[in-house]
């Protein structure tokens, strides 16, 4: 019942996620002309946002033929694209200067050093495969949808 409730959402909240892309995409373009000049120099990156709309166009597609997987998948695949948008946008910048792109905090000046990077890459080489593990296991515990039944609150 509250999986066909949600389906039933889609049309309205890809209607205003649509509204809201366009008004941000207007807005950057607009008011933030620094984010499309790697695109402009790289024609290729011009496939992010083409991509992205695809994805988007997809999502109530697939929830039309029934497909929620795909859906989702497209969901991910927009957000994706959204995220490369943006560090596209920014390369090399962490954080952009409005009032002198000099004083930028970027990927160069604000990288540490060999050995504070090597000891981070160990800890990393550790720690990730403890968080994926965790994570696929919880996963498994509390896979399927949830039924309600006599013991259900």
């Amino acid at each position: 019942a509250m999986h066909n409730k949600v389906r039933g959402w889609v049309n309205n909240t890809i209607i205003f996620f649509i509204i809201c892309y366009a008004f941000t995409t207007f807005t950057t373009l607009l008011y933030v002309p620094h984010m499309t000049e790697t695109i402009k120099a790289h024609p290729i990156l011009f496939l992010l946002p083409v991509l992205n709309v695809l994805a988007i166009a997809n999502i109530p597609r697939e929830i039309y033929h029934g497909r929620d997987l795909r859906a989702f998948l497209s969901s991910c695949a927009s957000m994706a694209a959204l995220m490369a948008l943006f560090g596209v946008g920014l390369f090399p910048n962490i954080v952009f200067s409005n009032p002198n792109p000099a004083n930028s905090l970027t990927l160069y000046n604000a990288a540490s050093s060999q050995r504070t990077l090597g000891i981070m890459l160990i800890i990393a080489c550790i720690g990730v495969p403890l968080v994926l593990a965790y994570t696929a296991s919880i996963y498994w515990v509390f896979r399927g949808k949830v039924r309600l039944d006599a013991h259900s609150y």
